[in-house]
C-alpha cells in the first residue's frame, strides 16, 4: 500500500465498446505507469458477469483492488497499434480476447480537451470541477470517485476519439457489429461514454489513510462526501 498522500500516475488510453451480442469490453493501455507498459481489459457478459484480464499478479491485484469483479484472470495481453488507409487500429489478444478497433475522428468534445494545456488537464483540483460538467454532459461517466481503501482517484481526459468499428471475438465467438455501451460497464464508480470511444487519459491515484481497513467491502468504504472534491490540492 502507498504511503499516505502518494500519487501513482498512470499515462495511457482507455478505449470502450458495446457489441450486439451484448458483451461490453473496456481496454486501458498504460504506457507510462507504476508498473511499466503494460494493458488490461476489463469486460461485461450480457448477464452482468464482470472479469478482468490482467497480464500479471501485480497488475491484478492492483486492479481488482481498485475496481468491481465477480472473476479475475491472469495471462497475457498484448497490443499493436497498425496504421492503415483506413485510419489508425489497435489489435489486442488474450487468451479469450482477440479484439481490433479502428478509430475514427474527434468529435467537438475531443478538440475541446485538446484545447486544453496538459498540466491543467491532470491536476486534481480541474478534474473534480470538470467531475459535475461530466456527469451533464456525458450519462454515467465521472472523473472523480473512490478507490477504495482510503484512496480517491481521478481520471484526466485529454483526447477523445470515436471508436467507429471493432471486431470482437470472445471464447471464440464473434460478438458481432460495434454498438453503444448500453447499459453502462459497472467495474467502478464510472462508465465508459455510452458511444464507443478511446479516450486519452491520465489516471491519477492518491492515497490516504484507509478507513477501516482496505479488506472491507466496497460498499462500506465509499464514505467519501461530494463536498470534499473541491476542496482536494
Amino acid at each position: 500500500m502507498g504511503r499516505e498522500g502518494q500519487i501513482d500516475r498512470f499515462d495511457g488510453w482507455i478505449a470502450g465498446v458495446g457489441t450486439a451480442g451484448g458483451l461490453r469490453v473496456v481496454v486501458g493501455h498504460w504506457p507510462r505507469s507504476p508498473y511499466g507498459t503494460f494493458t488490461d481489459v476489463m469486460v461485461e457478459r450480457g448477464d452482468g458477469h464482470r472479469i478482468l484480464l490482467a497480464p500479471d499478479e501485480r497488475t491484478a491485484e492492483f486492479v481488482s483492488s481498485t475496481y468491481t469483479f465477480d472473476e479475475t484472470r491472469r495471462g497475457p495481453v498484448t497490443h499493436e497499434q497498425r496504421d492503415t488507409a483506413q485510419g489508425r487500429q489497435h489489435h489486442v489478444v488474450t487468451g479469450e480476447l482477440d479484439l481490433t478497433l479502428r478509430v475514427g475522428g474527434r468529435p467537438p468534445l475531443g478538440w475541446l480537451l485538446r484545447a486544453v494545456p496538459r498540466r491543467l488537464a491532470t491536476a486534481p483540483a480541474w478534474i473534480a470541477t470538470v467531475d459535475a460538467i461530466a456527469r451533464r454532459v456525458l450519462p454515467g461517466v465521472r472523473t472523480v470517485g473512490s478507490a477504495g481503501g482510503g484512496r480517491r482517484e481521478y481520471y484526466g481526459a485529454r483526447d477523445l476519439h470515436r471508436v467507429v468499428g471493432a471486431t470482437v471475438c470472445w471464447e471464440g465467438h464473434d460478438q458481432g457489429a460495434l454498438a453503444p455501451v448500453d447499459p453502462p460497464v459497472r467495474f467502478g464508480f464510472g462508465s465508459t461514454p455510452r458511444t464507443p470511444s478511446l479516450v486519452g487519459i491520465t489516471t491519477l491515484v492518491r492515497h490516504g489513510r484507509a478507513r477501516g481497513g482496505a479488506g472491507l467491502p466496497r460498499r462500506r468504504r465509499l464514505t467519501d462526501h461530494a463536498s470534499r472534491l473541491a476542496s482536494d490540492p
